[in-house]
């Protein structure tokens, strides 16, 4: 069959069932949500603005937090929500995420119907790669004719935050959504960074812009917006008939939040906004975008700070990563004068800091800090090697790099740019593979 004609025929069954089933499917509270759902992680960018800690890796493989790389996240709040059937929509270096897959995430069960596959462009409608988050959601329309849910979660997975969708879709089902939309609200200076909504009193989303310079202002506070956190729950006709008509457009960027979200929100079709907001104290939940270098170097730093916002020794909503096998994390004194110190800082798996001083600093598994070095405000990823009597401040050392005796990096701006990346805030970043003359 023409691939067109059976599009068609999906669409509509899956309107016939929604009409036929919309009593209960919508205003009685499905106790097997998860049954009725399927979860898109959205995971093939290439995170240019990374660079050049995704040179080797998929951006939701990079490191994060010392013992976590950004998928983790994502795909924890998943498995905290109960929502274990996930497809990850893969492409740019997607082996470096499926390695991590297979080593951190194999403990669903398959004959339960759970399961986190990796799916790759597989050109089964057009001979390209995946040209948008929406198309690659199109691209893969066979996996919802396959599984036939009721409504899908669009995920991106390179976002940290905690939250239990549960919730979210069961809002969506109050309000007799076509799709809703997670949103949380930040200054307004930063409307150039996201996408920003707008919603009348009912929280129905009535404007809805893709990185504008000035946002329209939170209906309770003019000095904050709303943002579009990349989490969609979808009616699945809804979802499937607006990427058939967005695929025909030639002009289309193939985009949920250039295409797809606004032209639902100007044809007025039910679209809701959920807020991510501490239901105690009104106030917005922890949401980070890590699309660049500063923004991944402040979303670790937070976690080193006295009282970080963001927990990571939260029981209720934990995080799931792989750990290596090894010693724990390790202080020496070589001497009197050379004492092995670490203050407000995370120290990993087979960390060791020999007569060396590291301050507010992340330490993966298996680095070493010799003897006279230190370290301050950085990030040195696994297995770095910091010889004795170094000077580190605010960089990112990407794993493996060993750096020789007496290097300083981070306290000459002028000699380090001559071999380094700086970020526009002046991170150095040190790339893994680079070798000291």
């Amino acid at each position: 069959m023409h691939f067109w004609g059976f599009c068609s025929i999906f669409w509509g069954i899956l309107q016939i069932k929604s009409n036929i089933f919309i009593f209960p499917i919508r205003f009685v509270r499905a106790l097997d949500i998860d049954k009725k759902l399927l979860t898109l992680v959205m995971a093939g960018g290439r995170g240019e603005r990374l660079h050049p800690l995704t040179r080797a890796r998929a951006k939701p493989a990079v490191n994060f937090g010392g013992d976590y790389r950004i998928i983790d996240f994502t795909l924890s709040n998943c498995f905290n929500s109960g929502f274990r059937k996930i497809y990850l929509l893969t492409q740019y270096r997607s082996i470096t995420l499926d390695r991590h897959i297979r080593m951190a995430w194999n403990l669903l069960r398959r004959e339960l119907g759970e399961f986190i596959d990796s799916v790759p462009p597989q050109q089964l409608i057009a001979n390209k790669w995946y040209e948008g988050t929406a198309d690659s959601v199109y691209q893969n329309i066979h996996l919802l004719e396959e599984h036939r849910p009721d409504i899908v979660l669009i995920l991106s997975g390179d976002h940290i935050y905690k939250m239990n969708y549960r919730p979210l879709v069961e809002y969506h089902f109050e309000k007799n959504a076509e799709l809703t939309v997670a949103t949380v609200d930040m200054p307004a200076e930063q409307s150039h960074r996201f996408g920003v909504l707008e919603m009348d009193s009912e929280r129905r989303i009535i404007g809805f812009e893709e990185k504008p310079e000035t946002g329209k202002p939170h209906p309770d506070d003019p000095s904050r917006i709303l943002t579009n956190m990349g989490v969609y729950v979808f009616d699945t006709a809804t979802l499937v008939r607006h990427l058939i008509e967005d695929y025909k457009k030639r002009d289309s960027n193939r985009d949920f939040g250039h295409n797809i979200i606004p032209q639902m929100v100007k044809k007025k079709r039910r679209v809701y906004g959920f807020e991510f907001i501490d239901p105690d104290n009104k106030r917005a939940k922890y949401w980070r975008d890590i699309g660049d270098l500063d923004s991944f170097y402040e979303a670790n730093m937070d976690l080193v700070s006295v009282s970080p916002e963001f927990n990571l020794y939260d029981e209720e909503l934990p995080i799931h990563s792989y750990k290596a096998n090894g010693p724990p994390a390790k202080t020496i004194d070589e001497s009197h004068e050379r004492k092995g110190t670490a203050v407000n800082s995370l120290l990993c798996t087979g960390a060791i800091v020999s007569g060396a001083a590291v301050e507010r600093s992340i330490l993966s598994p298996y680095v070493r800090v010799n003897g006279g070095s230190h370290v301050t405000d950085s990030i040195l990823m696994q297995n770095v090697q910091i010889g004795e009597n170094c000077q580190i401040n605010k960089a990112i050392i990407d794993e493996g790099v060993a750096i020789p005796p007496g290097t300083t990096i981070g306290l000459d701006p002028k000699e380090d740019r001559k071999y380094f990346q700086f970020s526009p805030s002046g991170v150095v970043v040190v790339p893994s593979g680079f070798i000291f003359k």
